[in-house]
């Protein structure tokens, strides 16, 4: 079905920014927004009023087949490198694949709902994002085949901060944490507020907090709330590895910080056959 039968006057239209890309474009009274089919990825949101909410790299690929830099990939169905020994991109296929438009609708209260859909041979995956004032993004997964299905995933959401080095994260004290840069060594997290003074790269386990990201130059906080994930990944590349990465512009690095609602490593969720889970995460600004 073309997407244009899934457009709303006023509300959502579809267009074509890249050979071979469909991108929704949502514009309401409540906020702004860009959801890329590929990877149902959401590349934007900007509540009226407001700056915008989530970074994207000025030298981000958009091309088939390639990752988007920045915004909120989708991760899915492992995170990281593949574990079970085959073939596999990093952080799954998901990201890279051309999703479906479900449905498309605008709510009483003037939110556009986008449902978008991913049938690989033995699940289904179901991202839906409902753009306002707030920004809420599901991601429902089911088990088609006839053998339990173990997998990983994870909202890999970019927000903006002003600078990184003043930035700070609260919600996770108490947590046990993967520390990816220091050979996956098992760490626990103190009261103080995550801050930003190296590489960073934590999974941390057995958690359905609410976390909040402090920008103290604007004032600003980004509130990061969640339902069925039980992970949070915590990700800055800093300055070594952001200039190893073709995709990331000069110094940007500087200005965001990854906060992820996410299901990995001990928290993998198995779905029996015919069975389903749904991650969704609740992202609102406060000042």
């Amino acid at each position: 079905m073309p997407t244009e039968s899934f457009e709303i006057a006023a509300a959502i239209h579809f267009d074509e920014p890249a050979p071979g890309i469909t991108r929704a474009v949502i514009s309401t009274p409540l906020a702004e927004a860009e959801v890329y089919l590929q990877g149902a990825h959401v590349a934007r949101w900007q509540p009226r009023g407001q700056d915008p909410v989530l970074f994207m790299s000025s030298k981000s690929l958009f091309a088939p087949g390639k990752a988007i830099r920045g915004g909120v990939p989708v991760i899915f169905p492992w995170f990281g490198a593949r574990s079970d020994g085959k073939p596999g991109p990093a952080h799954g296929f998901a990201r890279t694949m051309p999703w479906k438009v479900e449905s498309t609708r605008l709510t009483s209260s003037g939110e556009v709902e986008l449902t978008l859909v991913l049938a690989p041979d033995a699940c289904q995956a179901r991202f839906q994002v409902v753009v306002g004032a707030s920004l809420t993004m599901s991601l429902e997964v089911r088990n088609l085949s006839p053998d339990p299905f173990t997998y990983e995933e994870a909202l890999h959401s970019y927000f903006i901060v002003s600078d990184v080095h003043q930035t700070s994260v609260t919600g996770l004290t108490g947590t046990t944490l993967i520390d990816k840069t220091d050979g996956l060594q098992r760490k626990l997290q103190s009261a103080e507020p995550i801050r930003f003074t190296k590489e960073t790269d934590q999974v941390h386990l057995n958690t359905a907090a609410t976390c909040v990201i402090h920008d103290p130059v604007t004032g600003r906080s980004i509130h990061v709330g969640k339902t069925g994930s039980l992970s949070t990944i915590v990700w800055n590349p800093w300055s070594e590895k952001a200039a190893s990465m073709a995709d990331m512009g000069t110094g940007e690095w500087e200005h965001f910080v990854c906060v992820e609602s996410g299901n990995a490593a001990d928290n993998a969720v198995t779905l029996a056959p015919g069975g389903s889970h749904t991650l969704t995460t609740f992202i609102s600004l406060q000042r």
